[in-house]
């Protein structure tokens, strides 16, 4: 198993710009495929973006040009860097991952999920 921490979260100006980062510990071995996601009040959650086992990455329509996903597998950390922020994307955002082949965007294929992390843009 992996635990997944994230932290990074706060509250920011329309136009302004967070990193999120999601630090794996236990099994950390085993190469994961690790997304973001995120889930406003009322809404379903949404894939935001994900890094595959070989580096490739994925983004929701919404967030592209604006957010970039990397990983740093000496820290075993994902981050999300997230630029020009809009009140859209205010919502609690999620670290999850899998050591198979989820089918990003779809939450419930992701097997590790971290506590989350509120993101408020005013």
């Amino acid at each position: 198993h992996v635990q997944l921490v994230e932290s990074g979260g706060g509250s920011v100006q329309a136009g302004g710009s967070l990193r999120l980062s999601c630090a794996a510990s236990g099994n950390t071995d085993s190469r994961y495929y690790m997304g973001w996601f995120r889930q406003a009040p009322g809404k379903e959650r949404e894939g935001v973006a994900a890094i595959d086992k070989d580096g490739g990455t994925s983004y929701a329509d919404s967030v592209k040009g604006r957010f970039t996903i990397s990983l740093d597998n000496a820290k075993s950390t994902v981050y999300l860097h997230m630029t020009n922020l809009n009140p859209e994307d205010t919502a609690m955002y999620y670290c999850a991952g899998d050591r198979g082949e989820p089918r990003w965007p779809t939450a419930s294929t992701f097997a590790y999920w971290g506590q989350g992390t509120q993101v408020t843009v005013s």
